[in-house]
């Protein structure tokens, strides 16, 4: 049962010091309660303390790390069944299944598109988070050359070891050092040795289930042996049958603190279709329903930049706008006379005007000034996009000492700013810009510096 703020602030040691950069106990205490800290944050909470708290706070789906200490890929974590009453927390994992059974070629190409795949979109880089590599040939020799070859080949992919082989996995673990695998499977047959195998490595385990039924077993069986770290897969092969467990998974958890099924669940479209489109439409059915990770056969550009776009929408906080940084960003390569044109951080505004800036061929300074994920007239309106504030972020921001010319070119909504931004700026010329960023290529072609 998760405890209120002012029992949290009981347990802390009350010294209001901000370390925590919350300037006091009370405060931080309500946030932990809120989720919105960590109680871990507090540099002088016991130990016993940080795990009474972290147990009677934690999520009704657990959260689980795979990966190294530095740079984990993380899943569960979720505290609600739809995306508005707050947000999802963590993405889900997309990943490529590589067997013991597959020739080098083969291997070599769905790690190679695992590294080349990645597009930038909104300041974050969207790529795939994981190998899954399977001991088909239940070798141990093979298995671990192959975990190895992964290893080196991708360095920044996390890895799910599939064996019905305890040994096999323990083996293939230790050659992964700090880079901590997901196990993967745990049957009732073979639970203890599996437990003891997630307890040898220090690596998180997961529950392979014959059904929802028979996972729900397996789990209990686990928790009983002292593991907390667990992925469930309940068996279903068919995208009906997975939609319909994530969802009493989730629901179960959730709502009625089940904690059997309380854990993040790993799903397998590459065993349920050798179609690869239906592969990616089944994915794109369970990423927005629930699923911990998913495993792909291969990884293709035209089927793998959909789920990515689709996995990014859905994991955004709604109650948050979808922003980019406050930077300077180069579009054509830009020189030092080649124009410069300022907007605001709001996402769908840097990318259409971008995208105009890129289609005109005209090298071009784009200035992204932070207005907090607004728009541009809704951010002057909000007194977030200023003459004051605009010529504090010009001076700040470098950009005089990249152009020769002083032409500011400015939205064509700010207009009436004209005046103001002249004298925050006696040094820059202020151009008014197009309305319309489908106006903005044929502007910037006719563009002259005026100094």
């Amino acid at each position: 049962m998760a405890l209120t703020g002012i029992q949290i602030l009981k347990m802390l040691p009350k010294k209001n010091c901000g370390e925590c950069a919350i300037p006091t106990c009370l405060a931080f205490a309500m946030k932990v309660a809120a989720g919105q800290s960590e109680i871990g944050e507090c540099p002088y909470v016991s130990d016993e303390v940080k795990e009474q708290i972290g147990e009677a706070s934690a999520p009704p789906i657990r959260t689980i790390k795979i990966g190294s200490a530095d740079a984990p890929f993380t899943m569960g974590g979720e505290t609600c069944l739809y995306r508005h009453e707050k947000r999802f927390e963590n993405q889900t994992g997309l990943g490529v299944l590589v067997t013991t059974e597959m020739a080098d070629a083969d291997v070599d190409g769905r790690v190679e598109r695992f590294n080349s795949l990645r597009y930038d979109r909104v300041g974050v880089e969207m790529k795939a988070d994981l190998i899954a590599v399977k001991d088909t040939k239940s070798d141990e020799a093979s298995f671990v050359a192959l975990t190895k070859k992964v290893l080196e080949g991708a360095k920044d992919a996390k890895l799910i070891l599939i064996s019905d082989s305890a040994a096999h996995l323990t083996a293939a673990a230790e050659a992964c050092g700090d880079r901590k695998p997901l196990l993967y499977g745990a049957t009732l047959d073979n639970a203890s040795e599996m437990a003891g195998a997630a307890k040898e490595t220090g690596c998180a385990l997961a529950v392979k289930g014959a059904n929802l039924d028979n996972t729900v077993e397996i789990t209990e069986k686990l928790l009983g042996e002292g593991l907390k770290d667990l992925a469930i897969d309940t068996g279903a092969r068919t995208i009906r049958a997975s939609l319909e467990d994530n969802i009493v998974a989730r629901k179960a958890a959730v709502t009625k603190k089940f904690k059997p099924l309380g854990f993040p669940t790993v799903n397998f479209p590459c065993e349920m279709t050798d179609d690869p489109l239906m592969e990616s439409m089944i994915a794109s059915v369970l990423i927005a329903k629930y699923a911990g990770i998913i495993i792909l056969s291969d990884l293709q550009g035209d089927t793998l930049f959909p789920l990515f776009l689709e996995r990014l929408n859905i994991f955004t906080d709604p109650q948050r706008p979808m922003v980019v940084e406050e930077d300077i960003y180069p579009v054509n390569g830009p020189d030092e006379n080649s124009p410069v044109i300022i907007t605001c951080n709001f996402s769908l505004t840097y990318f259409i005007v971008s995208g105009e800036v890129e289609s005109s061929k005209v090298p071009t300074w784009l200035l992204i000034k932070d207005t907090e994920g607004l728009s541009v007239l809704t951010a002057w309106a909000a007194g977030k996009f200023g003459a004051d504030m605009i010529a504090q972020f010009m001076k700040k921001s470098g950009i005089a000492d990249k152009v020769k010319h002083r032409d500011l070119i400015i939205p064509g909504y700010l207009a009436s700013m004209k005046g103001e931004l002249e004298e925050e700026l006696p040094d820059w010329t202020i151009l008014i810009g197009p309305r319309e960023a489908g106006h903005l290529p044929a502007f910037l072609k006719e563009w002259k510096p005026a100094n």
